[in-house]
C-alpha cells in the first residue's frame, strides 16, 4: 500500500510524489525563490502523472504538502478486454485492467508477453513505462508521402504492434527491427 507523509515546502525535493487536490503529482523542479521586499517562497514545475501535464505551483515556505510513496510493479501485458488492457503483476500474479487513457500512445508498442513498469497508488495506476528498445517485426511497408518524407531514402513500416514508424529503404515485410520506444525510432534491423 502506498504510504503518505505530511512534509514542508522547503523539503519539496525533484523526483519526489507530492498530492494536490487529489491529483499525484511528480516534482520535476523546485527553487527558493527570495524576494527583496516580499516573502520568500517555493517555485515548483510538477508533473500530473496522470495525464502528464506539467504545471508551476509556488508553495509558502513551510506550508504543509503531503508526499506520497508510489509502489513501482513489473507488470507482463496479455490482451485487450473491452476497452481496457489486460496486464499480471508478475510478482503477485493478480490480473490488473488498465485504461487506455493511462496507456496513451504506449498503445502502439504493447504486444503479449512485454513486461512494463507500471506506478500505482493504492489500487491506481498512474503510468506505465515500456522497455526502452523492442524487438518487433515489420508487416508491412509503405512508399512514404513525398510531403511527409524527411528523406528520400526512407520508407514506412508498420510494425506487428500496429505502429509506424520510418524506416531505411533495405527494410521488407517480415524482418525483425529493433524500435526505441521513447523516441519512435527505427535503431537497426535484427
Amino acid at each position: 500500500m502506498s504510504k503518505e507523509t505530511i512534509i514542508k515546502s522547503n523539503q519539496i525535493t525533484p523526483g519526489i510524489t507530492i498530492v494536490l487536490e487529489d491529483k499525484v503529482f511528480r516534482v520535476e523542479s523546485c527553487v527558493k525563490v527570495t524576494v527583496a521586499k516580499g516573502v520568500p517562497f517555493i517555485k515548483t514545475k510538477l508533473k500530473n502523472l496522470m495525464s502528464e501535464e506539467m504545471l508551476e505551483k509556488n508553495f509558502k515556505v513551510d506550508q504543509e504538502v503531503e508526499e506520497v510513496k508510489l509502489n513501482d510493479r513489473r507488470l507482463e501485458y496479455l490482451y485487450m478486454e473491452g476497452k481496457k488492457h489486460l496486464f499480471l503483476d508478475i510478482d503477485d500474479l493478480q490480473q490488473v485492467l488498465v485504461d487506455q487513457e493511462v496507456i496513451g500512445n504506449k498503445v502502439n508498442y504493447l504486444k503479449e508477453g512485454i513486461v512494463v513498469s507500471a506506478l500505482f497508488y493504492g489500487d491506481a495506476i498512474f503510468s506505465i513505462d515500456l522497455p526502452k528498445f523492442l524487438e518487433l517485426v515489420v508487416v508491412k511497408i509503405e512508399d512514404l508521402d513525398p510531403s511527409m518524407a524527411m528523406s528520400a531514402s526512407n520508407r514506412l513500416a508498420v510494425v506487428e504492434t500496429g505502429a509506424r514508424l520510418e524506416v531505411p529503404m533495405f527494410i521488407e515485410s517480415g524482418d525483425i527491427i529493433k524500435v526505441d520506444t521513447k523516441l519512435d525510432e527505427y535503431v537497426q534491423r535484427l
